[in-house]
């Protein structure tokens, strides 16, 4: 598999480089030439693979030949070694439990794939990697967790300041040793501008060895496809593909969805699930892309004003707005909203979603009151403990705190506080090549 840059076809590396280089140096993102069908037998017969087995049959074509099978098959089996439990909560409607990894959400996945590939392909290297991300909540703390200690690799997070929730913070700026985190006086767009900056900078590529940890590096992307498979795997009338909901904001999940749609994952058609933050929801109405500043929600890591992937999520339908729609539909869901949806399936149903979910819930059940021969489910990309300062004012009730969250409680937040100036970025990364 080769991939190009979405600024440039004529480029094409293989897996590897494009994982190590995190994006083009021309601001672009690399994207597969290809997309790959995986053979009917496999989707029909899914329920009797394991996991390891379904994900490695999922990323294998992505990764070519840059890694053995038998490593390769190591790598997929340490990533997805906890559950993915596909949960009913009404007739119509169950979620996609995400959060039962390391740092209790979605991301440890790609996360963690990354950051054992990164690992395979500079094993017998002396260079040291710079590994540079920007969150807007749970990014932060599943690369950290995932690269914590990695010989070699140096993780640097920025993320906006008073934009994550207390947990996500304590989780992405308590380990030290080999990461450090950045409080950005900004947005995550800013985050994320002054990342792609640096990896656009030639003195910086000069100097240090640059990759990315963010969605836009395909190494944590295409992984995301996995889940999706462990649903289908759990679907029980696998005579009615299901509506899938995602919580969207920079679209990297939403499109590793739509890639397995692509690979002939059975998939009726998907919700874009986002906040107020509503620049892809307006493209449908407009069909002209405009970013916009972003808006502060309940559900933080959703809250980007011009999110990365949407382009590859153009690639995939070449660009074809009506084809995109026939697939795609987007809802912008409100805070207020999001508050009633925690409150209503918690007393109604006994379920406890994070506001990403909560927002997914909302959208995914307007769409069926309108298509009532459906059924579906959304994703539950975080654990509510994560967001307790959201939940529990509305439900009125603690959250019974999981082991990995008390042993961060007591920890000390270490984080170096800066502008949102990609030069002071630049001044802050050659001055670590003195130290």
């Amino acid at each position: 598999m080769q991939y190009y840059s979405t600024n440039n076809k004529n480029l094409s590396v293989d897996f590897k480089e494009a994982t190590i280089k995190g994006q083009p140096s021309d601001k672009g993102l690399f994207f597969p030439q290809e997309i790959p069908l995986l053979s009917k037998e496999f989707i029909s017969n899914i329920e009797q693979f394991s996991k390891e087995e379904i994900a490695f049959e999922v990323i294998k074509p992505y990764v070519g030949n840059t890694i053995p099978d038998d490593e390769l098959k190591k790598i997929v089996s340490q990533t997805v070694n906890f559950e993915f439990p596909l949960v009913k909560i009404t007739d119509t409607i169950s979620t996609l439990e995400l959060f039962h990894g390391p740092t209790l959400a979605f991301k440890d996945v790609g996360a963690r794939f990354m950051s054992r590939c990164l690992s395979y392909f500079f094993k017998d290297s002396d260079k040291k990697i710079t590994v540079l991300v920007a969150t807007s909540g749970d990014t932060g703390g599943a690369v950290a967790a995932a690269f914590y200690d990695v010989e070699n690799v140096e993780v640097i997070i920025l993320y906006p300041s008073g934009k994550v929730s207390s947990i996500q913070e304590l989780q992405l700026t308590t380990l030290g040793k080999n990461i450090r985190a950045i409080e950005v006086d900004g947005s995550f767009d800013d985050c994320q501008r002054m990342v792609k900056k640096s990896f656009a900078d030639k003195e910086l590529n000069e100097k240090l060895f640059l990759t990315s940890a963010n969605s836009i590096n395909i190494a944590r992307w295409l992984p995301q496809q996995f889940y999706y498979f462990y649903a289908w795997q759990q679907w029980k009338d696998k005579s009615t593909p299901p509506v899938i909901a995602v919580p969207s904001g920079n679209f990297g999940n939403i499109c590793a969805g739509l890639l397995a749609y692509r690979s002939g994952l059975p998939v009726a058609h998907f919700i874009a699930a986002c906040n107020a933050n509503d620049a892809v929801p307006d493209f449908f109405k407009t069909e002209t892309y405009q970013p916009k500043p972003t808006v502060s929600t309940l559900s933080n890591a959703m809250d980007v004003g011009d999110p990365s992937n949407f382009i590859r999520v153009l690639e995939l339908f070449n660009y074809d707005v009506e084809s995109l729609k026939k697939m795609i539909t987007p809802y912008s869901v409100s805070d207020v909203e999001t508050k009633q949806t925690i409150e209503e399936l918690y007393s109604q149903q006994g379920y406890l979603p994070d506001p990403h979910g909560a927002v997914a819930y909302t959208a995914l059940n307007s769409w069926l009151q309108l298509h009532s021969l459906q059924k579906g489910y959304f994703l539950e990309t975080a654990h509510p403990v994560k967001f307790y300062d959201v939940v529990e004012p509305i439900t009125g009730e603690k959250i019974e705190l999981p082991n990995t969250i008390k042993m961060i409680l007591s920890r000390t937040k270490e984080a170096v506080r800066m502008k949102a100036d990609v030069a002071l970025l630049k001044e802050y990364l050659l001055a670590g090549l003195k130290k």
